[in-house]
């Protein structure tokens, strides 16, 4: 299998993400309208994020990002407005699959080391992480071979339309 990289820049965000945070309640009457819902993704967490996320952008997280309800529709609308993926200390394991079978990729890694606004190339076959704005590079977790495959296709039910089953 080929490696899966990744570039854009960071978007920082604190510790205790939830999603309610992702999705604020006010904007729960959109769930049957995604690209309006995806439009508030983060709306109070990070003002004017709508405006400022650009197609390929990474969310850069502390701990425990996606903690809370299960919502599908969060890693869907975070997807939906240009994010490539999730760089967090760690993730609600809920959240954390969710956003695989999205296709949407979430990395576990120290997120310290990684500023606001950094041009990020992330490998997510080998788990490194190139700060270009740094000069540094980070390890993070390495993606098994079934999510990767998953990833790839761009989500669970479009890997199982293609496959039709699970065999690598």
């Amino acid at each position: 299998m080929t490696d899966l990289v990744l570039k854009g820049k960071a978007i920082k965000l604190g510790d205790n993400i939830s999603t309610d945070d992702i999705i604020p309640g006010r904007f729960a009457h959109l769930r049957s309208n995604l690209p309006e819902l995806a439009r508030h993704v983060l709306e109070d967490a990070v003002p004017g994020f709508a405006s400022k996320v650009k197609s390929g952008d990474f969310l850069v997280a502390g701990k425990n990002f996606g903690l809370g309800s299960s919502r599908e529709h969060a890693p869907v609308v975070i997807k939906m407005s240009g994010v490539g993926a999730i760089l967090a200390k760690s993730a609600a394991r809920i959240f954390f699959r969710n956003a695989i079978n999205q296709g949407l990729p979430v990395l576990l890694c120290d997120t310290d080391k990684i500023g606001d606004g950094d041009e990020l190339e992330i490998n997510l076959t080998s788990g490194t992480i190139a700060n270009f704005s740094s000069g540094l590079t980070l390890s993070c977790s390495k993606m098994p071979p079934i999510m990767s495959a998953i990833l790839k296709e761009g989500g669970l039910i479009p890997y199982i339309q293609k496959h039709k089953d699970f065999k690598l």
